[in-house]
């Protein structure tokens, strides 16, 4: 199946708009098994999906270990994006070595099963990481040495990611982006444009609220982060419900099924991302052939019109802006 393809910054890649986020296919979601984890990516591979995003402590590499299995047996091979960081304990900046780059990009080379890694990024490190020369420089020295192709940054602010973007091996920015999640429109995808700089687009369905199917009773598994990190108790509350409330969410999110009419809701959310000028891929996880299916669904929807561009602004306003729009 052929879905739109774009150009990944200047990593000469071209990749879907719609690509596929693993954190699902490891852990942190409810359980899914190996033959399920198998049948997502085989779906979105089968649909046109060319980008993957993973990261090394996705399940303890299990992630990265299950996209390995999907992609032996296929002479299609899509661009997978992993992330590298967070493995560090304690997770401060001093544990960004050289060292212990080389040891996660490593590591994650065996789990990925390839000489070179396509895209690593720092996933969320502490602030100060991104303005450390040294940093870039064992990146840079990583690329020489053909571990890996290409790296980027994951941020949780857009600070973080215009600090980035000062820095020009930086080839890739992954932030959150969605309905309810705006402020990267105002200057980071803007300057990220001018630098020919890709964007992947995460959580772009605010962990679910923007499918429309959760209600103020919908509950989640004990080892789901919808359940235990509604406060940031294990990692950047921004990560859940892109930090939204969840019963402000859940009904701002009414509100956006009503402007999407007749088109599901999922696929209307992520049409609004893959729309914004200087996006790349959005990147929706999925936990079944079903979601999979929805989320590439937005590939071929048109583009939303100025009247429900207009009413998605005015619930962002009204209900979302004043929860999240200074934090991040």
């Amino acid at each position: 199946m052929n879905m739109e393809q774009r150009p990944l910054g200047r990593t000469g890649a071209d990749v879907s708009v719609v690509g596929l986020g693993t954190w699902q296919l490891g852990a942190d979601w409810g359980n899914v098994d190996d033959d399920t984890a198998g049948e997502v990516l085989d779906a979105a591979l089968d649909a046109g999906v060319t980008l993957l995003d993973t990261a090394d402590v996705y399940g303890g590499g299990r992630s990265e270990e299950r996209i390995r299995r999907a992609l032996a047996p296929r002479s299609d091979r899509p661009f997978v994006a992993t992330k590298a960081g967070r493995q560090a304990n304690p997770h401060t900046a001093d544990q960004y070595s050289a060292d212990n780059l080389r040891g996660w990009v490593d590591q994650s080379r065996r789990n990925l099963g390839v000489d070179t890694l396509d895209l690593v990024q720092l996933h969320c490190p502490p602030t100060e990481v991104y303005s450390d020369q040294r940093v870039y420089d064992a990146l840079d020295r990583l690329v020489e040495e053909g571990a890996i192709a290409a790296y980027g940054v994951s941020v949780e602010t857009v600070a973080e990611g215009l600090t980035a973007l000062q820095h020009p091996g930086v080839q890739t920015i992954q932030v959150i982006l969605n309905i309810f999640r705006r402020k990267p429109l105002e200057e980071l995808l803007p300057a990220a444009q001018k630098a020919q700089v890709g964007i992947l687009a995460r959580v772009p369905l605010a962990s679910g609220l923007l499918t429309g199917k959760y209600d103020e009773t919908t509950s989640f598994a004990p080892d789901d982060h919808r359940n235990f990190n509604r406060r940031g108790e294990a990692f950047d509350v921004g990560e859940t419900f892109a930090g939204v409330p969840f019963e402000v969410g859940v009904a701002a999110a009414r509100q956006v099924a009503e402007i999407a009419g007749d088109a599901p809701t999922a696929a209307f959310a992520l049409r609004w991302v893959i729309d914004q000028p200087g996006v790349t891929t959005v990147i929706p996880g999925a936990r079944s052939v079903e979601q999979v299916r929805g989320n590439v669904a937005a590939a071929a929807l048109p583009p939303l019109t100025t009247t429900q561009l207009a009413d998605l602004e005015r619930v962002y306003d009204e209900r979302v802006r004043a929860h999240v729009h200074d934090r991040w």
